[in-house]
C-alpha cells in the first residue's frame, strides 16, 4: 500500500481592494437658472441649501467643479439622474464623471 503524505495546510492570503473611485463634476452653463442648480443638487446629491449653493457658485466662477466621489456605477448613475432632470426642463445642465486620480 503506498504511504500518505500530509502536507501542511496552505494559507491563502485573500487582499481585497477598494474599488476604484470616480468624481461628478458639475458644468457650468450660462442658460439654466441658478434655483434650478441648486435643486438638482439638493434632490440628487442630498445637500443642504448652503452646499448645494456653495458647489453651485464654485461651478460658475470655475467653468466646473466635483459635486462629490463615488464608485464608477454610482457615480455615473447620479450623473445621469441629474442630467436628465434638467433636459425634461429643457435645460443645457450638464453633470460628468471621471476618474479621481
Amino acid at each position: 500500500m503506498p504511504e500518505t503524505i500530509t502536507l501542511p495546510p496552505v494559507q491563502l492570503e485573500t487582499r481585497t481592494r477598494r474599488p476604484p473611485l470616480h468624481k461628478v463634476m458639475l458644468v457650468n452653463d450660462d442658460f439654466t437658472p441658478r434655483e434650478f442648480v441648486v435643486l438638482v443638487l439638493k434632490a440628487v446629491f442630498r445637500m443642504d441649501e448652503g452646499q448645494a449653493s456653495k458647489v453651485m457658485m464654485t461651478a460658475h466662477q470655475r467653468g466646473a467643479c466635483v459635486v462629490a466621489v463615488f464608485t464608477r456605477d454610482v457615480a455615473e448613475e447620479k450623473a445621469t439622474l441629474a442630467t436628465d432632470l434638467a433636459r425634461k426642463r429643457e435645460f443645457p445642465l450638464l453633470f460628468t464623471t471621471e476618474p479621481e486620480e
